[in-house]
């Protein structure tokens, strides 16, 4: 599996595009579709759909024209389903006093789920807490982590859903995992998942 950031630091969110056999997974569309499309193009893959790893706005920014242009379908966890369509769940309207929506996701994601791209698997792990659906996808040894685990700490859990309690057993879950894995989060920089962890503890 292979996995390139697409246009860094656009509302200072990570997107993301798994590469498998040809054929594309983007995660998190926070930069403009013509972007997306013409990375994905240059890595000589086509876009399949597109992983959301929760429903905060600064994560979804062109998910419907991206859609619209490729031609697929979202996926996202069932409990953040009710982001896409609410500003004030996706706290767009926190942020900038607007409603802001977006068309439901066409598939409606559970724990333990896996997702076939190319000849390869992609694993979902319900990690809650920065918002009800939080969602880390495990493809080998690569870890999409959204914002549930960055590189130095976790997500902010006073918005939405977000909870303290269910962030701190969502972390728990993740050191079952290889703390070699390299982690991909929706913030700043990767990281081995051990020393993310490491230091999500030392800041807690």
């Amino acid at each position: 599996m292979k996995i390139i950031s697409i246009c860094p630091q656009s509302f200072a969110s990570n997107c993301y595009a798994l590469i498998s056999g040809g054929k594309a997974l983007v995660v998190d569309p926070s930069v403009s579709a013509d972007a997306i499309i013409s990375k994905v193009i240059a890595e000589n893959a086509v876009i399949e759909g597109i992983l959301l790893t929760h429903g905060h706005f600064d994560h979804i920014i062109s998910l419907d024209t991206l859609r619209k242009y490729a031609g697929v379908e979202a996926y996202i966890h069932e409990s953040d389903a009710p982001m896409l369509t609410d500003g004030r769940k996706n706290a767009f309207y926190t942020f900038f006093g607007q409603d802001r929506a977006y068309a439901p996701a066409e598939h409606l994601l559970t724990n333990g789920e896996e997702i076939s791209l190319g000849d390869e698997k992609i694993k979902v792990i319900h990690t809650s807490g920065h918002s009800p659906g939080s969602v880390c996808y495990l493809c080998g040894d690569i870890m999409v982590t959204g914002d549930t685990l960055f590189a130095d700490t976790i997500g902010r859990c006073d918005l939405w859903g977000g909870s303290d309690t269910e962030i701190l057993a969502s972390l728990e879950l993740l050191r079952k995992y290889d703390r070699k894995i390299t982690i991909y989060p929706g913030h700043g920089p990767s990281a081995t998942l051990g020393n993310a962890l490491d230091n999500a503890a030392y800041y807690i």
